[in-house]
């Protein structure tokens, strides 16, 4: 029996790594007379891992790292009016309406009735404001979100939530941060690839039993319903 189900927010629920590849696109063309975009791209990618300690994920640790990568990439050159438009693009992403992704909706309604959980990390603010404009917070017997999703978070809302993790199960686009973590807890992990999910969110998936691979989130009801019939 699955007694609670977590879903991802950001690339499962709604749309997210789209707004980051345009302002990277235009980031890249404000600093076309210095560098091609690949070396920006490349460059911000590094800036960003190496800051993730420090501002950890979401817009303003981008919009920081953008910054950083700026100076370096300009000598330092780079002058207000630069920063001052690195800073409106991270503010327009701020800004930017919810998109559900296709089946969300449908998916919910037919896991109507069970224990669902939204589990996502990021900037406290940005992710506060995303989940009240998408209007799904309601169908959520809780909403958690994480600096991180490690083993130990995840155990950490099991415990608070009197769940085990033998009888949970955690849907998402990142099979680092979705999937790995509950499998290795002991839980079911379901990977529902994004055709735009961030590199860093990458991870190469294991061979196991309580690793499930769905095309769309509007399979989920089934798969759950499967696992549950031990299919």
């Amino acid at each position: 029996m699955i007694d609670a189900i977590g879903l991802d927010a950001d690339d499962t629920l709604w749309e997210n790594e789209t707004f980051f590849r345009v302002t990277e696109a235009q980031f890249a063309a404000l600093l076309a007379d210095h560098c091609d975009p690949d070396t920006v791209a490349s460059r911000l990618y590094e800036t960003e891992r190496r800051n993730l300690q420090r501002y950890g994920y979401g817009i303003k640790g981008f919009m920081l790292s953008m910054v950083q990568t700026a100076i370096e990439l300009t000598d330092a050159r780079i002058d207000g009016c630069a920063i001052a438009r690195i800073l409106e693009l991270g503010q327009d992403m701020l800004a930017h309406p919810v998109h559900l992704i296709e089946g969300v909706e449908d998916a919910l309604a037919d896991l109507d009735g069970r224990r669902l959980f939204l589990i996502t990390k990021g900037d406290l603010m940005d992710q506060e404001r995303k989940i009240a404009a998408s209007g799904l917070a309601e169908r959520f017997h809780a909403v958690e979100i994480l600096v991180d999703k490690t083993p130990e978070a995840y155990a950490r809302i099991l415990s608070r939530h009197g769940v085990a993790p033998d009888r949970f199960m955690m849907a998402g686009n990142s099979m680092r941060s979705d999937v790995l973590p509950v499998v290795e807890l002991g839980g079911h992990g379901v990977f529902i690839p994004h055709d735009l999910t961030w590199l860093a969110e990458q991870a190469e998936a294991s061979d196991h039993p309580r690793l499930h691979h769905l095309d769309a989130i509007a399979d989920l009801p089934q798969l759950v319903a499967r696992v549950e019939d031990g299919a």
